[in-house]
């Protein structure tokens, strides 16, 4: 995975330090240090987490899949959102496979220079993700039978 160092000189940076699916844990740390460059004045950070309920009904687990073209795809979200005024840097990683309750399903940071363009592209980045990486998950319920829900990061 490619880094970019803290004494990064360049004020025009602009680059996607990390988009990937995974199916091992995420870490918010790794995301953080990624978008740290000398042109980064604020950091925008979006964690979702697997909650123990969907609707009112009990989740139990969830089950990520991505499409194979998952991948690029979210590469293609994330160049656009560095594309953006004021962003410098960003990472987004997404994981895949067997969640429990509270696991991290996505990780997303904005490296911007100032903190209201790291915010507005962090939510802008998220958003995209869901409506546009074919990622689903199946819900287990305590309840009922499975559920499959076709965006990610509900």
């Amino acid at each position: 995975m490619a880094r970019v160092p803290v004494n990064e000189g360049c004020a025009t940076l602009r680059k996607v330090v990390v988009a990937e699916i995974r199916d091992t844990p995420l870490s918010v740390d790794e995301c953080l240090t990624a978008v740290r460059a000398s042109a980064v004045g604020g950091v925008a950070l979006f964690v979702g987490m697997v909650r123990d309920h969907d609707g009112g009904r009990p989740v139990v687990e969830l089950d990520y899949s991505a499409h194979p073209s998952a991948r690029v795809e979210l590469a293609r979200v994330a160049g656009e959102v560095v594309a953006l005024d004021g962003v410098r840097t960003v990472a987004v990683v997404h994981r895949v496979g067997l969640l429990q309750v509270g696991d991290l399903a996505v990780v997303t940071a904005i490296g911007a220079a100032h903190r209201a363009e790291a915010f507005a592209a962090c939510r802008r980045l998220i958003d995209e993700v869901k409506a546009r990486v074919p990622i689903w998950k199946r819900q287990l319920f305590t309840d009922g039978p499975p559920e499959w829900v076709g965006a990610c990061c509900e």
